[in-house]
């Protein structure tokens, strides 16, 4: 849907309204709404009227002799197979029709509706939805979201009218008729209809004019509404509600209602308190906000239509046809007469017309302007009758009646704060006479305290770094939280932690100090000094060492908020960091900066995520606060746009912050997270320098989140304003929080201990989660780690090291040992480079692997081109230890055979193989990189069998052609004669070459003759193979060696280069 937005921005992107153009458009309006059976404005309701103003309108082109005919298309979109249905799931529905519309151009250049304010605010907000240039006239989107909208005329009253009156009525005051109110309940009803939705929003929103103005609480249920009437201590005698006289009976049949109280109902749309003036007993104390009486409904005009289905919405629309028809034929005239262009800015604004709904007046944002009525019902006869008049164009209000008959004592409208016993002002009399008498004596008092105060604050001492001791555990903290004008970069830092005063506590660098102080900088160390609030770090002090000066600041265990929100395993969004937890994070912070703006340290002037700290009961802390004359502010993605231009600290620049904070907080991602951009650099110019009238701030899209989610993102981006003076305070900000976090889950009573509950409950349903998770993964890491340890020692060995930490050593009596090495392998060196060495052995050695898992063999280990197997050990496996030595010996000939050299096609690969058995030692040696050795003659003389042996033959000795036969494997050999061994002698030894009843591609060996003419010719034949591939330069270990050689000799050894003389370490 994103990306279909940002197409149809840039396909309707041509400002203004087109007179001509939309005169031979294909499609002139486009009505889009709702399609169901419930909603007043409903398209099977709307759609006759329309095509009867769409009649008249034409007709009255044709008479002034215009060639303009009005096309009408009708788009509903239904939301009955929804869970919640109507305007509720209305929010990306008239999107994807116009997204239809535009794909099949039948888009046209007005567009009627939608009624629902999420449907609309889709469309006409140029931040969240589209960049639309089609003008929009709805009956409907009453929210405050769609408020100045550049395309969208409302032409039923918006909320925000609503709210204006509100505000502008408490505070007028009349004599001997109203007082003026300061106070209000405003009750909220769970199933509203979609205008008393937003009216009552308007009044309870915190950022909104009348909860800036109003003392008001929110009432959410009749039980909360029966409960406040019956207060001892009661809010207000005011109580708001949008509804039906109906809401008002309901209340009253459940409860009994003081004398002074005043219920206020916004029933808007109902024509019935000028139409018939009899009222109902339960009315008598009920003031009634209501359009004024100013309708022109008749039979003729709607004489097809049912009676029901005629409502303020339907006559809305028919009447948005006549404010499009004469729009364009007063346009279409002046063109006609070349009076006028036919582009012009916006029709639709700061006009007037007549319709079927009375006289219409649209200011200067597109929304109508009205007179609302005040009704109250007489106190003798039950009779409506209008008290006062408001004007919406002017905010003004008029009384209507000299000598209203008001059912309340006197006939007056009573004060909106009940009566409590002594009269306010004998209270304040009673007050102002003990201050007199006291206020000189203790202005004397206090000044003589000021002075010392004064002087006590230009004093500092350190404290003795004899106090400060080291943890139980000497470990350090690695947590990013010193206070210095720390590199870009240095994400991780060393900080010292200790004890002081039974206390652990973070010993913090203070750079660019050496300890002695300006007197401007002790009296704020002294006014840090002086800070103990539950959400701030309590700061100690200051310890001067050797190595340089440093802060004493409480320690919070559990780090750096930034480092709980990255770590998603131990704190799970799902069942720990949800809204709610989030929502007082962010009260946290917001009561600790609004006491720290209070004090007089006044700003913190470095707030970040990485400096806002948590401890062992979770509660968010700020840190490193204050030492602004020490330390110089720094620039980063927490700074406000302000502060990177002009480097400084301000109170608004703290806001700035807590909002960067706060979308870290929701989204828990990287800090200024934006999908468009990573670089930090780039978003830091960005900030800086704005390009165009968007400002650039991280991701907060309003698509698809709840009431409570919108109204805190709407909170945060106010926090963010590129202007600093429209961002609010952290009071301000402190005490919105607070009220959403009470409306989370209408908990407006819940105490903490409740909250702290449920929570507790739902960590406990997560924990065997969240244990079992743990445990698979130590498991599988276990299992990593013994999968490593038996590829470097065998199995037997590793248990034993597991169980009792060390290995005895064993000697065995009977093993079989194999060794193999290649031969010529130092001359294939000498023209190879190290990498064709590395490759050469590897592809070797792995294919040596592979065969030894067929084989109960153990690889001792592998020492240049030499190779060591072993059987018979650390397993014991009676005879089979040599069977299994020579089969596998067999396997390894048999693969050389077809062995080819990657870098030498050609060039033959030979190895000698030597096989010997007898009794071992074997043992592990060593801590670090333990290795199992073997031990013995036995080694000896396998090594021996190797060297004395012939190119691609198995040489073996007499001890192991004895134990193959007493076995049952018939092994092919034959006998070699007596050979010389160093160390031993004249030894029988034999050649192995199979197994009876298996065939073995056994390569054939070399005679003695082509074996010495192989060594002599080797190199000349690796130099023609080389010649043939070309004359590319290739870093062998012979040039590499002849080089090192030549500079060497007229020159020190490479090794003294590494060292200047001049360099001092």
């Amino acid at each position: 849907m994103l990306t279909f937005f940002f197409f149809f921005s840039s396909a309707l992107g041509v400002y203004g309204f087109d007179v001509l153009d939309c005169r031979n458009s294909s499609v002139t309006l486009n009505v889009v709404l709702l399609e169901d059976e419930g909603s007043p404005w409903s398209l099977k309701f709307v759609q006759d009227v329309v095509y009867q103003a769409v009649r008249v309108e034409n007709q009255k082109n044709q008479d002034a002799g215009l060639d303009f005919r009005m096309k009408v298309l009708f788009s509903g979109f239904n939301t009955t197979h929804y869970r919640r249905r109507g305007c509720g799931s209305s929010t990306c529905e008239a999107a994807e029709i116009l997204k239809s519309l535009h794909n099949s151009s039948e888009l046209g250049c007005v567009m009627l509706g939608p009624s629902c304010t999420y449907a609309t605010f889709q469309l006409v907000d140029q931040e969240v939805g589209l960049t639309l240039t089609v003008p929009i006239i709805s009956a409907g989107s009453f929210g405050l979201s769609c408020d100045h909208k550049e395309k969208l005329t409302r032409l039923l009253l918006p909320a925000r009218k609503i709210s204006d009156f509100f505000v502008h009525f408490w505070n007028v005051s009349f004599s001997n008729l109203k007082p003026e109110w300061k106070t209000a309940y405003i009750y909220k009803q769970v199933n509203n209809t979609e205008e008393c939705f937003w009216y009552v929003n308007a009044l309870e929103a915190p950022s909104a004019l009348f909860a800036r103005n109003i003392s008001r609480v929110m009432l959410r249920s009749n039980d909360e509404v029966k409960k406040a009437l019956h207060s001892s201590d009661r809010h207000s005698n005011i109580f708001v509600l949008c509804g039906t006289p109906d809401d008002v009976l309901a209340i009253k049949n459940s409860s009994r209602v003081p004398p002074d109280v005043v219920f206020v109902l916004i029933d808007m749309y109902n024509q019935g308190y000028h139409v018939n003036i009899s009222s109902y007993e339960h009315m008598r104390d009920v003031l009634v906000i209501t359009m004024h009486s100013f309708r022109n409904y008749s039979s003729d005009n709607f004489s097809h239509l049912n009676a029901t289905a005629l409502n303020d919405y339907v006559v809305g629309y028919h009447d948005a046809v006549v404010l499009f028809g004469q729009v364009m034929r007063e346009n279409l005239l002046a063109i006609k007469n070349q009076s006028s262009s036919s582009i012009i800015d916006n029709p639709f604004r700061s006009t007037s017309f007549q319709g079927v709904g009375g006289h219409y007046k649209i200011d200067a944002s597109g929304d109508r302007d009205l007179n609302l009525s005040v009704v109250y019902t007489t106190g003798s006869n039950y009779q409506y009758k209008t008290l006062f008049v408001f004007d919406t164009s002017v905010n003004q209000t008029e009384r209507n009646h000299s000598n209203p008959d008001l059912p309340w004592a006197g006939s007056r409208l009573p004060s909106d704060k009940p009566s409590h016993g002594m009269e306010v002002q004998n209270i304040i009399m009673i007050v102002l006479g003990l201050s007199v008498v006291m206020a000189t004596a203790m202005a004397f008092i206090l000044y003589r305290q000021n002075r010392r105060v004064r002087y006590n604050q230009k004093k500092w001492s350190h404290i003795n770094p004899a106090l400060i001791t080291p943890l139980d555990n000497k470990q350090r903290n690695n947590i990013s939280l010193r206070i210095d004008e720390d590199k870009k970069g240095d994400n991780i830092i060393q900080i010292h932690k200790g004890r002081y005063d039974k206390k652990p506590v973070i010993l913090k660098e203070l750079k660019n100090t050496d300890g002695n102080f300006s007197e401007d900088q002790r009296i704020e160390l002294n006014s840090l000094l002086r800070i103990d609030y539950y959400n701030l770090t309590k700061f100690y002090g200051t310890v001067k060492f050797d190595s340089g000066v440093f802060g004493v600041f409480e320690f919070c265990d559990r780090g750096s908020l930034r480092f709980v929100l990255d770590d998603k395993i131990s704190y799970p969004d799902e069942s720990f960091m949800d809204l709610e937890f989030k929502i007082s994070v962010m009260y946290d912070i917001a009561k600790g900066m609004s006491y720290l703006h209070s004090s007089n340290v006044a700003v913190h002037g470095r707030l970040k995520s990485t400096n806002c700290v948590v401890d062992n009961r979770m509660v968010v802390k700020i840190t490193d606060f204050g030492c602004n004359t020490i330390l110089t502010p720094g620039k980063d993605l927490w700074t406000a746009p302000e502060h990177m231009r002009v480097q400084s600290i301000s109170q608004k620049g703290d806001v700035y912050s807590f909002a960067i904070i706060a979308q870290e907080i929701i989204f828990r991602k990287s800090t200024f997270y934006t999908s468009d951009c990573s670089d930090t650099a780039e978003k830091l110019c960005c900030v800086q320098y704005p390009r165009g009238p968007n400002v650039f701030r991280p991701d907060l899209s309003f698509e698809c989140v709840g009431e409570t989610e919108a109204e805190l993102f709407v909170l945060i981006k106010s926090c963010w304003e590129e202007d600093p003076e429209k961002r609010p305070d952290f009071k301000r900000i402190e005490g919105a929080l607070g009220k959403i976090f009470s409306n989370l889950h209408n908990q407006a009573n819940a105490s903490y201990m409740d909250n702290l509950i449920r929570r507790l409950q739902m960590y406990s349903r997560n924990l065997e989660y969240l244990v079992e998770e743990r445990t698979s993964l130590y498991k599988a890491e276990r299992d990593r780690a013994d999968q490593l340890n038996r590829m470097l020692l065998p199995g037997p060995v590793v248990r034993s090291l597991k169980e009792t930490g060390r290995v005895e050593p064993e000697l065995f009596d009977e093993v079989t040992i194999y060794f193999s090495d290649i031969v010529c392998f130092t001359t294939l060196c000498h023209h190879s480079t190290p990498m064709e060495v590395v490759d050469m052995l590897n592809d070797i050695y792995k294919n040596f692997d592979s065969i030894l898992d067929h084989h109960d063999v153990y690889k001792v280990e592998t020492i240049g081109d030499a190779y060591m197997v072993a059987s018979g050990l650390p397993k014991r496996n009676g005879n089979r230890h040599a069977v299994d030595v020579c089969l596998m010996a067999l396997d390894i000939l048999e693969f050389m055979g077809t062995f080819a050299l990657r870098h030498l096609p050609g060039i033959p690969l030979w190895i000698r193989i030597g096989i010997h058995s007898g009794p071992c030692a074997a043992g592990v040696v060593g801590n670090k990189m333990p290795r199992y050795c073997l031990f013995g003659d036995t080694v000896n003389t396998a090594s021996r069998m190797e060297s004395t042996g012939h190119p691609l033959r198995i040489h073996v000795s007499e001890s192991t052609i004895e134990i193959l036969q007493r076995t049952e494997c018939q092994f092919e050999y034959e006998r070699r004669g007596e050979t010389h061994l160093k160390g031993k002698g004249k030894e029988v030894t034999y050649w192995l070459t199979g197994v009876i009843g298996q065939k073995y591609n056994l390569p054939t060996p070399p005679t003695a003759e082509n074996f010495q003419r192989l060594q002599q010719d080797l190199s000349e034949r690796i130099i023609s193979t080389l010649a043939t591939r070309g004359n590319e330069r290739r870093k062998t270990l012979s040039t590499r060696h002849r080089r090192t050689h030549t500079h060497t000799e007229h020159n020190q050894l490479e090794y003294l280069h590494l060292t200047d003389p001049n360099t001092h370490l």
